[in-house]
């Protein structure tokens, strides 16, 4: 083979590469740059506003564009079906969706799908979780559970009397976190150390109507599980009134509820992490639609106790953590 190399036909040539390479650089940057869809709830409620702000951010973050949408109350599945409609017709390419009911939105989901379009739901999933790609959401059994461990921990020796102030439980998140608490202090249903049980609206005055109504009928009990931090926060409100010592405990970590416990209204809390959720489910849609692995199954977006009161062997933060990675107001 002749060693001898034709510079002049090379050369020729050069500007032909140079001018295919033009072509395709600006071209593989724009197919790099796409559009994400985030559809959440109701965004008066802090915990929804932080995990779309999350979302928007972490897009920009990496260079492409978002079109947002939220429903207007809750159980609002209209408008996030609109919204998603919407969104297919714009060409995203992934949707971030906190759905506003597991059933309503399957068939625009499956729709969406079906063009191509990687959903991600956050929060919480559809029914079944299989009618989104992946979803992104505090483990709230295994919140529920580390919750019930300390609360049976600080307890100590005393025999326990129990109060349960629920919202409905046919809600997914309020079940998982009811079973967890059980489970995490060592309970059944209807064991004869639940002094009584309530149904709140997950909020200040349901949760102080209704610790009121319990502590009248049950003025031993010693401990109370609450759905989250508002309906705590009404809780404490008779149970300061009644001088008692009571272990008192929450889910959420918002900033007003590490407040309680930093106050000492509430013994200790369970925190969630709405920014990660929608971080961790726009990194997963950036990956797939770049060639990367789909995301799939139910993803923890993590929890952590926080507490004044570290018990032995239940790792916790304090509350000075607490108020530096809190959300919400």
């Amino acid at each position: 083979m002749s060693k001898n190399i034709n510079w002049r036909l090379c050369s020729a040539a050069l500007p032909v590469m140079m001018a295919l390479a033009a072509m395709t650089a600006p071209a593989k940057a724009q197919d790099a740059k796409f559009l994400i869809g985030v559809v959440e709830q109701q965004l008066s409620n802090p915990f929804f506003a932080r995990l779309q702000q999350s979302a928007v951010d972490e897009a920009r973050k990496k260079g492409l564009d978002t079109m947002t949408a939220a429903s207007n109350a809750a159980g609002d599945s209209d408008t996030q079906i609109a919204a998603i409609e919407n969104m297919i017709n714009r060409g995203v390419k992934g949707i971030v969706l906190d759905p506003a009911s597991p059933f309503a939105l399957r068939n625009v989901v499956k729709k969406a799908r079906d063009a191509g379009i990687i959903v991600i739901t956050t929060n919480t999933s559809l029914a079944p979780e299989t009618a989104a790609d992946a979803s992104y959401e505090t483990d709230n059994l295994a919140a529920g559970e580390l919750i019930g461990k300390w609360a049976k921990a600080r307890l100590g020796a005393a025999d326990a009397r129990v109060a349960l102030l629920d919202y409905d439980l046919s809600d997914k998140t309020s079940k998982a976190r009811h079973d967890g608490f059980l489970k995490g202090f060592g309970l059944t249903e209807g064991a004869p150390a639940i002094a009584g049980t309530a149904l709140t609206q997950a909020n200040v005055e349901t949760g102080q109507s209704a610790m009121e109504n319990l502590l009248a009928a049950h003025p031993d009990i010693n401990v109370v599980y609450t759905i989250n931090e508002p309906t705590a926060q009404g809780a404490f409100l008779p149970i300061r009134k009644m001088k008692k010592e009571v272990v008192l405990t929450s889910i959420d970590g918002s900033c007003s509820g590490v407040k309680s416990v930093a106050d000492g209204a509430i013994g200790a809390t369970v925190m969630q992490f709405p920014a990660n959720m929608g971080k961790l489910a726009v990194d997963a849609i950036i990956t797939a639609v770049s060639g990367g692995a789909k995301p799939q199954g139910v993803n923890n977006s993590g929890t952590v106790l926080i507490t004044d009161h570290p018990v032995a062997g239940i790792a916790s933060r304090d509350t000075a953590w607490g108020l530096k990675n809190c959300w919400g107001e």
